[in-house]
């Protein structure tokens, strides 16, 4: 009985040794370390990257479904915020006017997507013209 309390303390011990580390200092151990969540999908894209004045063009979004969808329009003296949500399937549109944004100015879309704790982002872009 002595003999097998030994063996079974020894593993024990290697055990503790190793969490410990050299010196004290903590050692993670890899089971404890969380897996890295993945990203999510994120793809955008504009119904007419040539707008007119005075029009509307759609910032049309694919991802997970039920995504919460954030746009921000950075046009050349402001920034213009819009939110949505996907739809079973994933898509979402986002529409935006345009009136009176700088003609040849290209106007950068970011997007960013969120569902529970997973988010993704992506961007697009339109030149608005007269």
């Amino acid at each position: 009985m002595k003999r097998m309390r030994s063996l079974i303390a020894a593993p024990v011990a290697v055990a503790a040794l190793l969490t410990a580390g050299v010196a004290g200092t903590a050692v993670a151990s890899p089971a404890v370390a969380a897996p890295a969540s993945t990203a999510l999908p994120c793809h955008a894209s504009m119904s007419n990257n040539r707008p007119r004045d005075y029009t509307t063009t759609y910032v049309q979004v694919h991802t997970t479904g039920y995504a919460s969808v954030t746009t921000v329009a950075h046009y050349r003296t402001t920034n213009h915020k819009k939110t949505g949500t996907a739809g079973r399937r994933g898509n979402a549109s986002i529409g935006y006017y345009i009136s009176g944004a700088t003609p040849g100015y290209k106007v950068v879309v970011s997007v960013r997507v969120v569902r529970g704790h997973r988010s993704g982002s992506c961007s697009t872009s339109f030149i608005p013209h007269r």
